[in-house]
């Protein structure tokens, strides 16, 4: 963990150049470069009426919403969007635990009340979960 409880990413500091030269650092990763930890969207308990998010800052103090339990997705069908429940996670393509956990990412097959979608957005960095019917 790191001093600002962010993830840091970074690049090997052992791999090699093409000419067998190790590679240095030619400086270190600022404050604003630190990524945020993984939001994991779970999807909310059968009787709950709202999704919860939660405000998170970003840089220059620009506010985001993260969500955190997702009850409703914005459908997407051939008459327009609709807002549904959601009723379960059925797969996903990050991680098969995921739809073990109900956590709901990007690319994520869930069960609504009017057929399987796919979730065309981020829901740990937008608010909300986006999908669109699957045909069939």
């Amino acid at each position: 963990m790191s001093q600002f409880g962010m993830q840091l990413h970074s690049k090997s500091k052992t791999k090699k150049f093409g000419n067998g030269k190790r590679k240095l650092k030619f400086r270190d990763k600022r404050r604003a470069e630190l990524g945020n930890y993984f939001s994991a969207t779970k999807l909310a308990a059968a009787k709950q009426e709202t999704n919860v998010a939660k405000p998170t800052r970003r840089r220059g103090g620009a506010e985001t919403s993260t969500l955190k339990q997702a009850a409703f997705a914005n459908l997407q069908t051939k008459q327009g969007f609709k807002k549904v429940r959601i009723k379960g996670v059925m797969e996903s393509r990050d991680n098969r635990n995921f739809a073990r956990q109900n956590i709901i990412t990007r690319g994520t097959v869930i069960n609504t009340d009017l057929g399987k979608a796919v979730v065309t957005n981020r829901p740990g960095r937008e608010g909300s979960v986006n999908a669109k019917l699957i045909e069939g």
